[in-house]
Parts: structure tokens; C-alpha cells; sequence
């Protein structure tokens, strides 16, 4: 799991710095980037924010390019559409490519939104400039290279005041942040400092990975990265990456397998939804957090074809499950049952392959240890390699048992 402190905002250079410096590979990152064809120099390098040490990661605009569009109003304002194109004809992976227009289809949402135009139709510096599609795009390869899906995330520092953009001054947080905040559900902090601290590009990162805010019990830390900020304020701007495995406790009798508390289990009977609706709420209920979700297939009185949803969750996320479910079903009632639950410790560790390197989740119970390879990462190298979903997982399977030690 990726753990992200945002107590010093978030912007798309901290994040990729922060990626950078928690272990991804620098040269896989400026080989894909070169694809893109932009004009721009890349600087990563180690900038100190009061005495920490943190990774950097600007990028430079090649001046006469710079000047041409200006003077031609040409790529500066590029849209929706040539911003896909670059990415598709770049040599990004293809999961890799499938994560940068996420996050640029949040912010174009977002900005289409504070405009009143559709996404499609809004022509905007803060999407179109060079730097913000580095910045994203170095994201998407980073997460892809380190095999990151999805994270929790802090509540996100927000400055105050205003600040200068194409239409004028702005007041802060960007309207475009606002959006993505609420669209999101991520949670903002003010602070007392003038100044942006969460750009809308770092907004749309955060809003395609946020699958929470909370850490349930301890956690133990396996990587950490430190992604310096451009600004300078009275505390250290910068943003810490962890990668983390979270505590699983031994049980009394000396066992592996932790009985968990405080984890219940939301039903309610759906008869009149769509199925994009149904999948829409799953979706929408993992990302803010619940353990499980699942569909189960039911009649209802006089035979009508219904489905059961099923939701395990923690007690403390109750209402925030019960306002989704409310909000985007037809039910109007919703059963709560007290569940118990076995957990066996289990860890996301990273394997070399014949395919180069994959995720895989290892599950340990009485001294035994299991390995799981990751789906995402075998649909990815199936699609690439032309080679069966089962012997891909086999494949993977296999030289994780070789060389993996627990």
C-alpha cells in the first residue's frame, strides 16, 4: 500500500520527485518521457527544505519553443484530444498510459466544470502546458513501475490568498481543486500561510489513487520517498511517499491469523438499477475504503430478479457506506449485521520474471507462505505478451515460490 502525506500540500513535481526518490527506476522514467516529444529539459536532483534532504523533479521549458507558442497561441492551449494523442503515440506502457489519461480526464472534468464547458471542448493552459503533461506523465510511468494502484492519503494542506493564472487572479485552493476535492471526497486542511500548496494537477494524482485516509492499526514502513516542493515555507514543503505493509497482530494462542473487531457487514435488496449503476457504486464504495463488495444474485417477491449488495467495512466508515449506497441506488433501507473476521498477514512484495518484474501478494498461516500474483500486473503482461492469462499467473507463480523468502 502507498501511504502519502500531504501535510505540505501536493503538486504533480512533488509527487514525481517523491516516486523517484521512493525507488523508481530513473531510467525507464526519461527513456518513456523522451517519447512524448516535448520540448523541455528535465532536472531531477536533491533540493533541502528545512534540513531535510528531498529528491527534485523540475522541468524546464526549451525557451524558443517557449516563445514560438506564445507568439502563436498554438500548443500552449492544447485540449483533451492532443493531449491523448501525445500519450498514445508515446512508449509508455500500456497501464501506464491508461493511468495518465485518468488523471488527465479528472482534471479536464474538473476544469470543464469551473468553465461550463465539457471536458472535451475546455482549451486550458493548466492541462495543455508541457510541464503538466511531464509532470502526470511521470506519475503514471512511476506508479506503473513501482506497481502502485491505489493509496491512502492524508488530509491535503491547502494554502490561502489568490494566485495569478491565464483569466487572472485565483483564489486558493484553484477552483479546479475544489472540483476534484469534492467530486473525490478528499479532504482538505487549511493552513495559515499565503500561497498554493496543492495545484490541480496534484489534486487529480491524489483523486486517481485515493482509496482512503485511514491506516486500520499499526503499519510497518518497507520504502520511504521525499518529494521536495518549489516553494519555501516556515515548515518543510515537501511530500513523503511510504510504501507500507499494514500490522497485522498475532493472536493469544500463538497463532498467525488475526481476529479483527470492528467490522460489519451492509446489505440491502437492489431490484430497479442499472447494471452501470451497480458498478458504478462498487467502485465508488472501495475506493472510499470498505474491505469488500459484492453482488449477489436474488428473487424477489412475485419473481422478481433482484441483487443482494453486500458491503464489509469498518464500523467507523458506517455512515460514510450507507451515504453512497443511499445516493446512487433506489433503496431506501439498509441491513447491518456485526461480522468477525480472520486475517492472515500478507505483504505486496515485487518478483523478477521472465516478463521482468511483477507484483505478488504473499500470504503466510502456520508456516506455510503463499504466493498470489498481482491480476492487474498479469493482464498487463498477458496483453504484452501474447501468453495466456493461467500461464502467465503460473509463470509468475512459480518464480515467486524460487525467489521469494519470508
Amino acid at each position: 500500500m502507498l501511504y502519502l502525506e500531504c501535510y505540505s500540500g501536493i503538486s504533480g513535481d512533488m509527487f514525481a520527485a517523491a516516486m523517484i526518490s521512493l525507488g523508481a527506476n530513473r531510467e525507464k522514467l526519461m527513456n518513456a518521457l523522451d517519447s512524448l516529444k516535448l520540448d523541455a529539459q528535465i532536472e531531477i536532483g536533491l533540493a533541502e527544505k528545512c534540513g531535510i534532504q528531498a529528491t527534485s523533479f523540475k522541468v524546464h521549458e526549451e525557451e524558443h519553443k517557449h516563445h514560438e507558442d506564445k507568439d502563436n497561441k498554438g500548443h500552449s492551449h492544447r485540449n483533451l484530444k492532443d493531449v491523448t494523442d501525445i500519450i498514445l503515440a508515446s512508449s509508455m506502457t500500456d497501464r501506464a498510459k491508461e493511468t495518465a489519461l485518468r488523471i488527465f480526464r479528472i482534471l479536464a472534468e474538473a476544469e470543464g466544470k469551473v468553465h461550463g464547458k465539457p471536458a472535451e471542448d475546455v482549451h486550458f493552459h493548466e492541462v495543455g502546458a508541457v510541464d503538466s503533461i511531464i509532470d502526470i506523465c511521470a506519475a503514471a510511468i512511476c506508479l506503473d513501475d513501482l506497481g502502485i494502484t491505489e493509496a491512502k492519503i492524508t488530509p491535503i494542506a491547502s494554502g490561502r490568498g489568490h494566485v495569478k493564472c491565464l483569466h487572472g487572479l485565483m483564489p486558493l485552493p484553484a477552483p479546479a481543486v475544489v472540483e476534484i476535492a469534492k467530486e473525490y471526497a478528499l479532504r482538505l486542511v487549511p493552513t495559515d500561510e499565503d500561497g498554493e500548496t496543492v495545484t490541480p494537477t496534484g489534486a487529480a494524482i491524489a483523486a486517481a489513487l485515493y482509496c482512503g485516509d485511514t491506516i486500520s492499526g499499526s503499519y510497518r514502513i518497507l520504502a520511504s520517498g521525499t518529494g521536495a516542493g518549489e516553494r519555501d515555507f516556515p515548515w518543510a514543503n515537501v511530500l513523503r511517499a511510504y510504501s507500507i505493509e499494514e500490522g497485522v497482530k498475532t493472536d493469544v494462542a500463538g497463532g498467525d491469523a488475526a481476529k479483527e473487531s470492528g467490522i460489519i457487514m451492509l446489505e440491502t435488496n437492489i431490484d430497479d438499477c442499472s447494471s452501470e449503476a451497480l458498478g458504478f457504486v462498487a467502485e465508488r464504495l472501495m475506493k472510499e475504503g470498505a474491505r469488500d463488495v459484492f453482488y449477489v444474485p436474488a428473487f424477489m417477491k412475485k419473481g422478481r430478479p433482484a441483487y443482494l449488495l453486500k458491503v464489509v467495512c469498518e464500523t467507523a466508515d458506517r455512515e460514510k457506506m450507507e451515504d453512497l449506497i443511499f445516493k446512487h441506488t433506489s433503496t431506501i433501507g439498509i441491513r447491518c449485521v456485526a461480522v468477525d473476521r480472520t486475517a492472515l498477514p500478507r505483504r505486496i512484495a515485487f518478483v523478477d520474471t521472465p516478463f521482468g518484474k511483477a507484483r505478488v501478494k504473499v500470504v503466510s498461516r502456520k508456516g506455510e507462505t503463499f504466493y498470489y500474483p498481482e491480476y492487474e500486473d498479469v493482464v498487463s503482461i498477458a496483453l504484452a505478451s501474447g501468453r495466456s492469462f493461467d500461464g502467465v499467473y503460473e509463470e509468475i507463480r512459480w518464480s515467486a515460490t524460487r525467489n521469494l523468502h519470508d
